[in-house]
């Protein structure tokens, strides 16, 4: 797992074995922020980050210049890891918050310019992840919200969908 861009550029983190997280592979980060630099400039603007695992898409934001980041995570080893990151990084605008997504939602009334959530791709209620960030105006107008999801998820019908990529088995849905 490696930083893609930004002051962090080129930083390889190598999470413990012990973590069962599956975060975002390189190549796929790499193709989503070259997309996402068309939607929304970095420097500047606020994050969050859902499901966080590794904390691998929260530290490229950070990299990238975002003022304040969030990650949302309910394990305590990943948050244990992201915070050592963190830690070696010298990294002070990254908030992890110890919490489950759909809680975290309703109970924090933060909006941000960037969302970005990468849940385990058999969530139950993984399609219930649009809704609630709209319901609960967690996005900023002119915002973006990415969910990443496997293939066996469609959300082009949704009414604030506006694109969709993969990058092999990772597959990208962006809203707007």
């Amino acid at each position: 797992m490696r930083i893609i861009s930004g002051k962090f550029k080129g930083r390889r983190l190598t999470p413990p074995t012990s973590i069962t997280a599956r975060p975002t592979t390189d190549f796929a980060k790499e193709g989503l922020f070259n997309v996402l630099t068309n939607y929304i400039d970095f420097e500047g603007t606020t994050a969050l980050d859902l499901f966080s695992g590794t904390g691998s898409i929260s530290l490229e934001c950070v990299s990238r210049g975002c003022i304040h980041v969030s990650a949302v995570e309910m394990s305590e080893q990943h948050i244990g890891f992201i915070k050592k990151t963190m830690d070696s990084l010298k990294v002070d605008n990254l908030r992890v918050y110890r919490s489950d997504v759909f809680r975290f939602l309703t109970t924090n009334h933060e909006s941000f310019d960037f969302i970005f959530a990468d849940p385990p791709y058999q969530l139950p209620n993984i399609t219930e992840l649009p809704d609630a960030i709209f319901k609960q105006k967690r996005l900023k107008d002119g915002g973006i919200f990415v969910l990443e999801h496997g293939s066996k998820n469609s959300f082009e019908t949704h009414p604030h969908f506006i694109e969709h990529r993969n990058y092999g088995n990772v597959h990208f849905s962006f809203f707007q």
